[in-house]
């Protein structure tokens, strides 16, 4: 299990955005990026697609998937599944919890 790691407050994450995590704050081998969906759930993923290197913060999020700005694979925010291609792969899903309006993260531990 790894250590929680206090990484952003609820309000700071936009809704249908994604906030990116550095790498070097969480000790992950990939930056983290955050997403808020339409009910106000936070979802934890890498933020670098597969496919070609984008930021999938930068990507959109609708109805549970979040596309990639640069050639539009989408991926699950609950498994991180790739579900379209040209994305060969999925992502990297972390554990997310918030309390009292403070997200905290658990990088590499899967929900």
């Amino acid at each position: 299990m790894s250590d929680r790691i206090r990484v952003a407050a609820e309000e700071d994450i936009p809704q249908d955005e994604g906030l990116v995590i550095p790498k070097a704050l969480t000790g992950a081998d990939d930056d983290i990026a955050l997403f808020k969906d339409d009910q106000g759930c936070i979802f934890a993923l890498d933020n670098t697609c597969p496919h070609e290197v984008a930021s999938l913060a930068e990507g959109w999020v609708e109805d549970g998937y979040v596309e990639c700005p640069l050639h539009s694979s989408k991926f699950d925010l609950r498994t991180g599944e790739a579900q379209s291609l040209p994305a060969p792969r999925g992502v990297n899903v972390h554990r997310v919890e918030v309390h009292d309006g403070e997200v905290y993260l658990y990088a590499g531990e899967r929900p």
